[in-house]
């Protein structure tokens, strides 16, 4: 994958506001609302999703619930190709593939609808944050059951003191920010 744009990254991380102790003590949360209200910052940050997708000849992009559909979708349209959503359990109609994953204190399960690629189908994967890469990893294994490809993985931001990344396997992987 391309090598992350300087640039691009201070303007993005610009926008994205620290929040101390929520959702609890302790933990720096990172606001991406401000990036998403200033329509430069978040035309740019399309623009460069939708190249990525563009390069990597990606067919669909996955969003992962619930801030990754709000950067997804509209880098799938820049790019004129085709938005999946990765849900959570009991949020899609029809025939599913599940996928549970462990939490700090407990599992999620998210799911993808059974039709949403057709096989070989080169996917790009996005969301918000890369942090303890639970989410991303069964996503990607989500995509790869309905029959498509991962053509790689791009999130806004990594957060790189967790081990995101090495619960991803040697899929292409690219932070635009790293913290």
């Amino acid at each position: 994958m391309t090598s992350p744009d300087p640039a691009l990254a201070e303007l993005l991380n610009s926008r994205i506001r620290d929040v101390p102790d929520y959702p609890k003590p302790g933990v720096l949360f990172k606001d991406i609302a401000p990036l998403l209200a200033d329509a430069e910052a978040f035309a740019a940050l399309t623009r460069a999703l939708a190249e990525r997708a563009n390069a990597l000849g990606a067919t669909k992009v996955v969003g992962l619930e619930a801030r990754g559909f709000v950067l997804a979708a509209p880098a799938a349209f820049a790019a004129g190709i085709g938005f999946v959503p990765v849900r959570k359990a009991g949020k899609l109609p029809g025939a599913v593939h599940g996928q549970s994953y462990d939490l700090e204190y407990g599992s999620a399960t998210v799911e993808v609808q059974c039709d949403a690629f057709t096989p070989g189908e080169r996917v790009l994967v996005v969301d918000d944050v890369l942090a303890t890469g639970g989410t991303l990893a069964a996503s990607l294994d989500l995509v790869r059951r309905a029959g498509a490809e991962v053509a790689g993985v791009v999130v806004l931001m990594e957060l790189s003191f967790l081990p995101g990344r090495e619960r991803l396997g040697d899929v292409p992987l690219e932070a635009l920010i790293t913290v």
